[in-house]
């Protein structure tokens, strides 16, 4: 995981966040039909809740991939859960993916792997990973940091389990 850039930062609101998936919704309306959504988790399930309302998808599945950072296996990806095997079919075809953003582009590529015919889509993108995904809607420099309304309060919160 990347030190934050102070210099870099992109906080945003949980309106902005709500416009933004919204938009995204916007954009990849004429991508369809989708007969699934599927979103990686933990930061697709909010603009995926925004998504399938907006587009009517009540198939709704997770993918859960976690980045061990310690000292053996640092930046190691490990699916946790996989795709329900009957939206493996056809090669993902028909299946929306969405995430919250896209950074270097290693999970987008576990989930391509997976789901190569699957349309993926992203809040926002940074340039290392734009080009795994088909859709997104605001690209940010590489260096920038996002924090996304679950993460803030009126200054950084940390999550309750890492509070002490």
């Amino acid at each position: 995981m990347a030190t934050p850039n102070p210099d870099k930062a992109f906080p945003v609101s949980w309106d902005q966040f709500h416009r933004d998936a919204r938009a995204l919704a916007w954009r990849i309306s004429g991508a369809g039909p989708f007969r699934a959504i599927v979103c990686i988790t933990r930061g697709g399930l909010v603009p995926a809740a925004i998504v399938t309302r907006e587009l009517g998808i009540r198939m709704i599945e997770t993918v859960c991939i976690a980045s061990y950072h310690d000292y053996q296996s640092q930046g190691q990806l490990k699916v946790i859960k996989e795709v329900a095997p009957h939206l493996l079919t056809e090669g993902g075809e028909g299946i929306l993916v969405v995430d919250d953003l896209v950074d270097t582009g290693k999970t987008a590529r576990v989930v391509r792997d997976m789901l190569p015919k699957a349309h993926i889509a992203t809040v926002y993108a940074k340039p290392q990973g734009r080009p795994m995904v088909d859709t997104f809607v605001t690209e940010v420099s590489q260096d920038t940091w996002i924090y996304f309304p679950w993460d803030m309060g009126y200054t950084f919160q940390p999550p309750i389990r890492d509070a002490g």
